[in-house]
């Protein structure tokens, strides 16, 4: 077996007298999609703030390709090689598509500011490979995302493709591991069976390491190789989908009583 491609042991972080991690190990080995699902308040995206650098923990390891990035600015841990998506969509929405997912590629560029300022030939070209590149990971979502829609402004897009392509953005940034924050939310059933067959292809054609947060038990079904389960800040589950749906523990954390109560 791989070595993990990010490791966190005893993760904890406090909001005013409040536990929202309270201890939580976890970890994912390179081309694994495991989701991480639980109630609302159970911490699940206070968890991707403190992997991706919005909030530092409060104690604990978070280990990635071997090396701790615990409490590293969020520039620094996308450089590092990872990504992340918004439970609520975060874009430009003033910039078109194209420019969307060039702009998150300047975390890898060569060029400084003297070059951009003269337009110099280096930095001319480095702009062009920076286009086409944008332009292949646009196409990963086929039509939806391409064509006339490479000019268009990011707000006059459906929130489906807002979506879409906030993946597209995080992808820029050359990433080996993916945070999507319910990447399906507000869709409607199409739309969230295309972009469940979406998290395979991240996997199975872009080579992507994906954690995903997601309330829809059949998006968790369909793509997870294993699923945590979190409440109240404290992993109470972690296997296949099938061994942690059918535990008591997870029942009664999302339905609020014994799973047997009742009869």
């Amino acid at each position: 077996m791989s070595s993990p491609l990010l490791e966190i042991r005893d993760l904890s972080k406090v909001f005013g007298g409040i536990s929202a991690l309270g201890g939580v190990d976890f970890e994912i080995t390179p081309g694994e999609i495991v989701s991480v699902i639980g109630p609302n308040g159970a911490g699940k995206t206070t968890f991707f703030n403190t992997i991706s650098g919005l909030y530092p923990p409060d104690s604990g390891v978070i280990l990635f390709e071997g090396s701790d990035v615990a409490g590293l600015n969020p520039d620094q841990i996308t450089r590092r090689g990872i990504a992340r998506t918004f439970q609520n969509v975060r874009l430009f929405p003033n910039m078109t598509v194209l420019e969307n997912v060039m702009v998150a590629q300047h975390c890898r560029t060569t060029k400084g500011m003297w070059p951009a300022l003269f337009q110099t030939p280096g930095f001319r070209r480095e702009e062009a490979e920076i286009r086409q590149r944008a332009e292949e990971i646009l196409g990963f979502f086929g039509t939806r995302l391409t064509g006339y829609r490479f000019d268009q402004p990011a707000f006059v897009l459906s929130y489906a493709n807002r979506r879409r392509l906030e993946i597209a953005r995080a992808m820029a940034t050359q990433p080996k591991l993916l945070l999507l924050d319910e990447p399906t939310a507000g869709m409607n059933p199409r739309e969230t069976i295309e972009l469940t067959g979406l998290i395979g292809k991240l996997r199975s054609e872009m080579g992507f390491t994906v954690v995903v947060i997601e309330h829809d038990m059949k998006v968790v079904r369909d793509v997870s190789d294993r699923v945590v389960v979190l409440d109240h800040g404290v992993k109470i589950a972690e296997g296949t989908y099938e061994e942690v749906s059918s535990q008591d523990q997870v029942i009664e954390a999302y339905l609020g009583r014994p799973a047997k109560a009742g009869g």
